[in-house]
């Protein structure tokens, strides 16, 4: 799900850039730094604005300026039972990984529907249930978070597609 934070963090600067545009410098240096990241419990999709820039300090013995900022940002937070779209990347006969944004699943063989059987025989390795779905790489299919892990700089997730509207996404 996605929301709307307010965010605190310290910006160090060089003293080569201390001048007249220092604070649009400090802005482009957060952005660069945080965008796109993982806090742990959210990624930061975009940084909204800047509201509150303080004044430097000077860090004694390196010279560098610290400033520290508030921002607001888009950030994602993946629950426990969101319905999320991916692209599977790879299969292996105990399941799929794929990849919703930033965060990577995975669906184990025993969270996938009985019909839909793994197929080592077709190139690439597939599920199938020898109709109309099949899961390879490159699929797109819609997958229930079942189980969020977390680590610093990256989440992982279980998913499951048994359910209904689960699964293959048809073109």
């Amino acid at each position: 799900m996605f929301f709307l934070h307010n965010l605190e963090r310290r910006v160090t600067l060089h003293p080569s850039y201390f001048g007249r545009n220092m604070h649009d410098l400090v802005t482009t240096k957060l952005v660069k730094d945080v965008e796109g990241t993982c806090s742990g419990d959210y990624y930061i999709i975009a940084i909204m604005d800047t509201f509150d820039l303080s004044e430097g300090r000077i860090l004694p013995g390196s010279g560098l300026a610290e400033f520290t900022v508030r921002y607001r940002a888009v950030v994602w937070r993946p629950f426990k039972g969101e319905v999320v779209d991916a692209i599977v990347y790879t299969v292996n006969a105990h399941g799929f990984f794929a990849q919703a944004g930033p965060l990577r699943l995975f669906v184990s063989s025993h969270l996938i529907p009985d019909e839909i059987q793994y197929d080592a025989n077709a190139t690439p390795p597939q599920f199938t249930n020898n109709a109309d779905m099949v899961i390879e790489p490159g699929t797109h299919v819609r997958v229930r978070i079942i189980g969020l892990r977390t680590e610093v700089g990256e989440m992982w997730a279980i998913g499951s597609i048994n359910g209904d509207f689960l699964g293959c996404l048809q073109a």
